[in-house]
């Protein structure tokens, strides 16, 4: 029988143990922290440079601290890194096109500052959960040079196998696959491709589809992607994971769901033509997992919800 004392003491370790989340003023760290509160007693630290962060997604709750820098600066940031249980690292450099024309951006977020996390976590032997991209997996892996934010996400897989070997680093991947849904950016270089639609829709503006439109992506709801970053960060196994949609669709078939006018822009650089699943990666299988929120309804409910 275990006793009151003890019992309060575990009671007391728990209340003060804490979870960083890099990005959390972001669109999928937002999510996460809104999860986390639901489902742990949890103290929720956040760092967020507001690159493509906003504190319009800051919820009011006394167990979360919003703090602002750069991944890079981790070390200063948090001087005292006591009872933080993981880490879950989305404050990266996020788009593919828009890699080309801020590399430096790029690099400085997912090499530098990525680096500066998982030495981080290694010198303090905390757990790492690490989303990485289907954008470096597509065609065979033959993608992963295809932008430098591709380039950039590869390498650090690499890095995290090797510092498993050296070191029996732990951590978690979660593959993402085109997400969206709440607090997602509909506006400017970071937007979503269904986050432009939406905001392109609701302001009676022509939806624009990158040609050709025959690209095909699997869409996954926000729910869906934080949901399994929390069970990998349950589990414990130190595995790859996946999450996306069974059903993919070309970027035109979306486009036509909201029922809208369609101006074409022009090809560009970088760009995938299919969000490949994929069984394995470097030396790791990748446990998939599968989105519950079909793309097609929410659509169809945000369009009755506008009209």
């Amino acid at each position: 029988m275990i006793s009151k004392d003890l019992k309060d003491i575990n009671y007391f370790m728990k209340r003060n143990k804490k979870i960083l989340i890099t990005g959390g003023a972001g669109f999928v760290g937002t999510n996460l922290i809104k999860l986390l509160l639901k489902k742990t007693n949890y103290k929720i630290i956040s760092i967020d440079n507001y690159s493509s962060g906003s504190r319009r997604n800051h919820i009011k709750d006394k167990r979360i601290s919003y703090l602002k820098g750069d991944t890079k600066n981790i070390s200063k940031i948090i001087s005292k890194p006591k009872n933080i249980n993981a880490i879950f690292h989305f404050g990266e450099f996020s788009r593919i096109y828009q890699s080309f024309l801020k590399m430096n951006e790029c690099i400085d977020a997912n090499t530098v500052g990525s680096n500066s996390v998982f030495n981080f976590c290694l010198k303090n032997k905390i757990k790492l959960i690490y989303s990485a991209t289907s954008a470096s997996l597509g065609n065979k892996g033959n993608d992963k040079n295809l932008s430098p934010y591709a380039f950039t996400k590869a390498k650090n897989l690499e890095l995290l196998e090797n510092l498993k070997k050296w070191f029996n680093f732990k951590y978690e991947v979660i593959y993402f696959y085109n997400v969206y849904g709440p607090n997602q950016i509909c506006e400017g270089d970071m937007a979503t491709v269904i986050g432009i639609f939406e905001n392109h829709y609701k302001k009676r503006k022509p939806l624009p589809v990158v040609k050709p439109g025959s690209q095909t992506r699997r869409f996954t709801h926000i729910l869906d992607t934080v949901n399994v970053c929390y069970t990998a960060w349950q589990k414990k196994k130190c595995r790859h994971y996946s999450i996306s949609n069974k059903k993919t669709y070309s970027i035109l078939e979306v486009a036509r769901m909201f029922n809208y006018k369609i101006k074409y822009l022009p090809r560009r650089k970088g760009e995938r033509f299919a969000s490949a699943l994929t069984n394995k990666n470097l030396s790791n299988k990748v446990y998939k997992y599968f989105g519950k929120i079909d793309l097609k309804s929410y659509i169809n409910n945000f369009l009755y919800n506008l009209n």
